[in-house]
């Protein structure tokens, strides 16, 4: 299996090369030059098989220049050596009305992101060797809270490898920006950018893209790769939880063989809903998928009209891993929905780099809508929402889950007709206390400890140990800068001219 960039698709790599390198030289993202497709009898044989047992295999169908033994130590050391506090790895949680939460949080960041990137540090590690890149590698990550937190975790004093952080400086919750802070590990560095997670985004693609900052790197034995989700090795783990996800209703009858279903996922980057995507375009029966969005909805409003509009108001909302408005993994559905038509990706981001907007013809417009929707839902109704399923079920959804919940609920009330929902449950409730509590009708004039101690007291639920440990941990990084300031900061931290 090659990878093609979305902006040149003469250019190929190995799926090592792809990883390796997290994003093309010319501001493409990698993708596979064709989807597997996945057959009955495939299905059948990933029942009864564990987590990492069926990513194994599903892995072997894109990374194909691993060895089978090779992507069994991977998922064995991501998915069974204790970092996950269920077995199952994911679980499946049903609410009051029906509809199914896929729960991607049981990891030891406590958020989906846990999912990709507890593997991708060992996916990582084995391309360089394979790629024979005899470098430092230098882990580059914008973040707009989980990403950040989950990347350190995993590359934590991996060696071979350092990892720099940028998020928002106001951008991300508390109890995400302590994670943060105080990472241990010799080989991290964390800092806060002033403005928002685009202005980290594009202010790390710059960066990576600069040849000047490539040869300053390559001079004193470095390269820069990615643990976003422009990252293939990002980005394919998760298409794996969702073909898991299926066989596990089929092997808890939710599902019979073969029967359509739908899925909603609270996104902003769009990779988690576009790895959903692939998933039904290797056989998974998803009928629709549902775009759950936050006030922020460039995605809800592209969707909707085919124009992709950055120029706007950025909200800072109560779902801050969703306030975001680029969306770089739209990117690879629209090369793979033009056939791969990298002269016609380059106009359209080249025009959103420069122009802020682009817009789509109305007939691929008509075949996105035929396969998404989009909906979006303010901080209210997301709070409203986390009262209302407590409430039902005595279920505590954090605020991502809870605009994926509200999004579903409206789709199910206006689809003609009628299929099981699925929605991505993205990260714990403790995660974002205060709202959380606010929104079951408690008292949050505390500090963010207090709140989760009486966020337990309420629901019941008990606080994971990776959060509740914060507390004593020392603050280790508290840098800021400016966008402009980050290739700097980079070089200064990297210790090259």
């Amino acid at each position: 299996m090659l990878y093609h960039s979305t902006r040149n698709k003469a250019l190929s790599v190995s799926s090592a090369e792809a990883i390796a390198q997290g994003i093309s030289a010319d501001g493409g993202l990698f993708v596979p030059e064709s989807i597997p497709e996945l057959r009955a009898e495939d299905f059948a044989a990933l029942k009864g098989l564990s987590y990492a047992e069926r990513a194994a295999r599903l892995f072997k169908l894109y990374l194909t220049d691993f060895t089978d033994e090779e992507l069994r130590e991977c998922t064995h050391n991501a998915y069974e050596t204790g970092s996950f506090e269920t077995p199952a790895v994911q679980e499946i949680t049903t609410l009051a009305d029906g509809s199914m939460l896929l729960e991607l949080w049981h990891g030891p960041t406590c958020a989906f992101k846990d999912m990709a990137l507890q593997i991708l540090p060992h996916f990582l590690t084995r391309s360089i060797k394979k790629t024979g890149i005899d470098r430092e590698v230098v882990i580059l990550t914008a973040t707009s809270g989980d990403t950040g937190k989950a990347a350190l975790a995993g590359f934590r004093d991996v060696p071979g490898t350092r990892i720099m952080v940028f998020y928002p400086e106001d951008g991300v919750s508390s109890m995400q920006k302590r994670q943060m802070q105080t990472q241990e590990g010799e080989n991290v560095r964390v800092c806060a950018v002033k403005g928002n997670f685009d202005d980290c985004q594009n202010g790390v693609k710059a960066i990576f893209t600069d040849p000047d900052m490539q040869k300053a790197l390559a001079d004193s034995g470095m390269q820069f790769s990615s643990a976003n989700s422009i990252n293939w090795g990002r980005l394919v783990p998760q298409i794996v939880y969702y073909v898991s996800a299926y066989i596990t209703m089929l092997e808890k009858g939710i599902l019979s063989d073969g029967q359509r279903f739908a899925i909603t996922v609270p996104t902003g980057n769009f990779g988690n809903i576009l790895a959903a995507w692939y998933a039904k375009q290797m056989g998974v029966p998803i009928q629709h998928l549902v775009c759950a969005s936050n006030i922020n909805k460039v995605l809800t409003d592209f969707i909707d009209t085919g124009v992709y509009d950055r120029k706007r108001d950025f909200h800072a909302t109560v779902s801050p891993s969703m306030d975001i408005l680029i969306s770089s993994n739209l990117e690879r559905l629209l090369y793979h929905m033009t056939g791969g038509d990298d002269a016609q990706i380059r106009e359209w981001f080249t025009a959103l780099k420069t122009d802020g907007r682009y817009e789509i013809p109305a007939e691929l417009r008509n075949r996105i809508q035929a396969e998404f929707s989009g909906s979006f839902w303010n901080d209210a109704a997301t709070k409203a929402m986390i009262g209302k399923v407590f409430a039902e079920n005595g279920y505590l959804s954090d605020t991502h889950t809870a605009v994926g919940i509200c999004a579903a609920r409206d789709y199910i009330a206006n689809a003609p007709e009628q299929y099981p929902m699925l929605i991505a449950s993205t990260a714990n409730p403790y995660k974002f206390g205060a709202a959380v509590l606010e929104a079951i009708g408690g008292d949050t004039n505390a500090d963010e400890y207090e709140i989760l101690d009486r966020l337990q007291a309420k629901s019941g639920m008990q606080i994971p140990k990776a959060l509740a440990e914060l507390k004593t941990k020392e603050v280790r990084f508290s840098d800021t800068v400016a966008q402009d300031e980050m290739p700097a900061y980079v070089k200064a931290k990297l210790g090259i001219a």
